[in-house]
């Protein structure tokens, strides 16, 4: 049995190796059997590619709502259908270690990115892996910082004008309504704050 709160950052790299495990070789896509890695997609656009092959009925649906949230709720900042994806208690575990409880706290979360740059989307999905009721999702993150960012104590930080494009991960862990109980986000902070002109 597994135990759902210490899964973390292993989860990703268990996904990938049961992936591989189960017979979806890397050798596949390529006919002379030799590793093409991709490109950093965060650079240089990544089609997405199709949904792994024998996924159960649930896995593809994961996969498909994780899709689905991404590519519009997310992007168009369509909080009111964030519960399609998220439990109400889900619990979502930030990169900078922090986590929070709840769906209402992780809007206000999410909406916060938007204040400061309403052009932020979600629009690729380079890896898609999933097994059980567990889900790994590469993404690439994008804006541009072209209002003012509240800074926490009251002020704010002007914009820079300058565009995002961070690559991330997503891990996220179901349960048997088709939604999210605990979600693990991982991206660079350093390389974000870099791109935006704060570091």
């Amino acid at each position: 049995m597994l135990d759902r709160r210490s899964l973390g950052a292993a989860a990703f790299g268990a996904i990938a190796l049961s992936a591989v495990a189960s017979g979806t070789s890397i050798a596949e896509a390529t006919s002379d059997h030799r590793w093409n890695p991709m490109p950093d997609p965060a650079t240089t656009p990544v089609p997405n590619p199709p949904l792994p092959k024998n996924l159960t009925r649930e896995e593809r649906a994961h996969l498909k709502t994780f899709d689905e949230l991404d590519f519009d709720v997310f992007t168009h900042a369509k909080w009111d259908r964030l519960g399609e994806s998220h439990a109400q208690h889900v619990r979502v575990h930030w990169p900078d270690g922090h986590y929070t409880d709840g769906i209402d706290k992780h809007i206000e979360d999410l909406a916060a990115l938007f204040v400061w740059a309403p052009d932020t989307r979600i629009l690729s999905h380079p890896l898609r892996l999933a097994t059980n009721e567990l889900t790994a999702v590469t993404g690439v993150m994008q804006g541009t910082f072209t209002r003012p960012m509240p800074d926490g104590k009251g002020g704010f930080i002007q914009p820079t004008g300058r565009k995002y494009a961070i690559n991330m991960a997503t891990v996220g862990i179901w349960n048997r309504r088709g939604t999210m109980d605990e979600e693990f986000l991982f991206w660079d902070n350093q390389t974000f704050y870099q791109q935006i002109g704060l570091a």
